[in-house]
């Protein structure tokens, strides 16, 4: 079995992480931050990040003991950081009521929360096709419809859509997954069009594949019988599954999470209404 934070350690010369890492300036110090689906992978390591800048953070998962150990790493590595938390299920409306009633202002909303698996087409459900969309459709789509509007009338804030390059590359054996990411991508076009002449900004994220559990886990099930290395594993899924990618490596959360807190600051106040990709040079296109 591979462990994605052995791995990341060892590589941590190549890769930059680690313990206390100096901010970027980004100047979003006492930002009041909602991340959602904080608790492992990508939101995890965008409210660490958004943490380590300075912002005040609130957590955001199903489960108490997921979002209190993510709490602890954050004050492991920056033990200054202001954190809260919220447990709620914002696939739900009652979920994300409960988040928006505990924090009624948010500078920085950052829709990361998001399920994804493959299937066959035919085998999708509409069960699971509904399921999809109240996840990672409608949970940014609820929040947003608050928090817009109290941004619009501060003149201030920011919204962003942690997507895929799937929403621009969708992919045959996760159609139901694709769907929902390009989605966001018009979701997030149409909501940055209501903020001409304002302060606010809203953005969409196109990460590629990246290093997160879910990842490890498809890697452990593809080569579970081959005793491969996780550096072996890694060439070869690229090699095979992502020929394209310019970088040849799996992106790591925290390349994703410096840019979102880039995005979140006032240095990117020029960049509204974008679909940005960081997927390491994967989508053949000049665009």
């Amino acid at each position: 079995m591979f462990d994605v934070m052995e791995f990341l350690l060892r590589n941590e010369s190549k890769i930059r992480i680690g313990k206390g890492k100096k901010p970027h300036g980004f100047r979003i110090t006492r930002s009041n931050s909602l991340v959602t689906g904080s608790t492992s992978g990508i939101g995890k390591a965008i409210a660490m990040s958004l943490a380590g800048e300075g912002a005040s953070v609130i957590v955001n998962g199903r489960h108490e003991d997921k979002i209190k150990k993510t709490i602890k790493e954050i004050h492991d590595r920056h033990p200054d950081a202001n954190v809260r938390y919220v447990t709620a299920d914002l696939a739900t409306e009652a979920g994300c009521h409960q988040v928006r009633e505990a924090n009624p202002v948010i500078d920085i909303l950052v829709n990361n929360l998001g399920i994804f698996e493959p299937a066959d087409f035919f085998d999708i459900s509409d069960q699971d096709w509904f399921a999809f969309f109240e996840t990672n459709v409608m949970s940014g789509v609820r929040l947003a419809r608050h928090y817009l509007q109290n941004m619009l009338n501060r003149d201030k804030g920011r919204i962003i859509f942690i997507a895929s390059e799937a929403a621009i590359m969708p992919s045959q054996e996760m159609a139901h997954y694709s769907a929902t990411k390009t989605m966001q991508l018009s979701l997030s076009r149409s909501l940055a069009e209501m903020t001409t002449g304002t302060g606010v900004t809203v953005n969409t994220v196109m990460p590629g594949t990246t290093l997160t559990e879910g990842v490890e886990t498809m890697l452990n099930n593809l080569y579970a019988d081959e005793g491969l290395t996780m550096e072996q594993a890694e060439k070869r899924f690229m090699k095979e599954n992502r020929p394209t990618s310019i970088i040849q490596r799996l992106i790591r959360p925290e390349e994703i999470a410096d840019f979102v807190a880039y995005l979140s600051s006032p240095k990117s106040s020029a960049i509204n209404g974008a679909a940005l990709r960081v997927d390491g040079g994967l989508v053949r296109s000049v665009f």
